[in-house]
């Protein structure tokens, strides 16, 4: 009956997750991912466009978002919520089988629930979710033993996270160097486990090899110095200190962390231990650090602490403090669906509108848009020249104009030549503002070079949308 009413938490962990996915707000970091995987069922990234993360979600969930079709957005969403909440199950279970009692492993999986971190991979269409969900189902086999076919599975979890999001490396690398000092843990077996998501990758970088060097190195490398030249402090150490420990504070990580370090020295979780700190490295490596980069200590980090927990339950002063940092978790989450912005069924009317307007004017053809995520529901495909959404668009000398059609990227600095050369059928603009985290100077650049080449400006049953077609 326990085990029952566990199982039955962890579900209404997960409806509470796929509604929050449906009602929190639209925010542009969405944008690429949607593209991405709208395209991938017609040629793969970084040879057919532009793609600025490693390979696997969108390939992966291409099918998906073709079977959702005008819902493939919401779609999308509704499937980053189930990896969330898998990630939380598969905590639960990774706990168990590493020795917690069941009261104690599902605490500590509902605190990893209300973090932050977690929480906003679980309501956007980003990748975030997915390579959480894999890592945290390593923990689980990891915890179960050493068998050939459970060393095989881990090795292709940990590698297919990594190519999901490469920040995921760290703690796979740190699990691979863990199976070198104990080969009980059947090292070659986790290495051969990891051969198909590297061959998948290996294939993505042979198709197009500068292009992927450009999408998963080159532009994360580079592209923040730029965006924050005019802000050189978001790129310091001490602004890296204050907003990792701001995004630690907003849930329940924090207090978990400084609990799992009173709590260290226990051989038996030292393998714990080192994924919790390649993780915590993975998130402080690159610069500024946001919230989903700290995602990858969080599975190991909750698996831990439901251990601590078990050795030495919390005293009355530690569950005041979790259930304070409980809340601050869930603010993030509230404040925004308490923002009064559109969420699914407006974005979906927003994208209704825009496919009527474009039915009228007997669009067909590729839109160029810096808001790709608005396209499923209209029934249109991205210019593939920006599958990138926003982030390419506005970066000035990453790449040089001549290389920029060869990359798949059009900036304002190449407009007006790659749209002499190859003009799209309509320009969608209004999804870059304020009330999608976006900044509405994006749009500038598109609309004048509109009006300056006299498109039709189309009426459209949208406040926020305008859109151009070739007279």
């Amino acid at each position: 009956m326990a085990r029952l009413s566990s199982h039955w938490v962890l579900i209404l962990v997960a409806v509470a997750f796929a509604l929050l996915a449906m009602l929190r707000p639209v925010d542009h970091d969405e944008s690429q991912y949607v593209a991405a995987t709208m395209l991938a069922w017609g040629g793969p990234p970084y040879r057919d466009f532009a793609y600025l993360q490693t390979p696997l979600q969108p390939l992966l969930l291409a099918p998906i978002a073709a079977a959702f079709g005008s819902f493939a957005w919401p779609g999308l969403r509704l499937v980053n919520a189930a990896l969330s909440a898998a990630a939380v199950a598969f905590v639960f279970a990774a706990a168990r089988r590493a020795g917690a009692g069941e009261r104690t492993a599902l605490a500590a999986a509902l605190a990893m629930a209300a973090c932050d971190i977690l929480l906003f991979g679980a309501a956007m269409a980003r990748n975030d979710a997915l390579p959480t969900a894999l890592l945290a189902a390593a923990l689980w086999l990891a915890a179960g033993g050493t068998s050939r076919r459970s060393a095989f599975a881990i090795g292709l979890c940990l590698s297919a996270a990594t190519a999901a999001k490469i920040s995921f490396a760290l703690p796979a690398l740190a699990y691979g160097i863990w199976t070198l000092l104990d080969r009980r843990r059947l090292p070659l077996w986790v290495a051969i486990g990891a051969v198909p998501a590297t061959l998948l990758v290996a294939f993505t970088y042979v198709a197009a090899p500068a292009d992927f060097m450009f999408g998963v190195f080159d532009f994360p490398a580079r592209a923040p110095a730029e965006y924050y030249a005019a802000r050189p402090w978001k790129l310091s150490w001490p602004a890296k200190a204050i907003d990792t420990l701001k995004f630690l504070a907003l849930g329940p990580a924090l207090v978990a962390l400084v609990i799992v370090v009173r709590d260290r020295g226990r051989t038996t979780t030292r393998w714990l231990d080192l994924l919790i700190v390649a993780g915590l490295v993975a998130a402080l490596l690159p610069f500024p650090t946001w919230r989903q980069y700290l995602a990858p200590m969080l599975p190991p980090l909750f698996v831990r602490l439901a251990l601590a927990w078990q050795h030495a339950p919390p005293a009355r002063a530690t569950r005041i403090a979790m259930a304070v940092f409980v809340g601050t978790g869930l603010a993030p989450s509230v404040e925004a669906l308490a923002a009064n912005r559109p969420a699914m069924l407006a974005a979906m009317r927003e994208g209704a509108a825009i496919g009527a307007a474009l039915n009228s004017a007997g669009v067909t053809g590729p839109v160029a848009t810096l808001s790709p995520q608005f396209l499923p529901a209209a029934r249109a495909v991205p210019d593939p020249r920006f599958a990138a959404g926003p982030f390419a668009w506005r970066t000035r000398a990453l790449l040089a104009a001549p290389d920029q059609p060869a990359r798949h990227i059009i900036t304002p600095a190449t407009l007006g030549s790659q749209f002499a050369a190859q003009p799209p059928q309509a320009i969608l603009l209004g999804g870059e503002a304020a009330w999608s985290s976006g900044d509405v100077a994006l749009d500038r650049p598109l609309e004048a070079w509109a009006i300056a080449s006299g498109w039709q400006r189309l009426p459209i049953r949208s406040t926020r949308f305008r859109l151009y077609v070739r007279r």
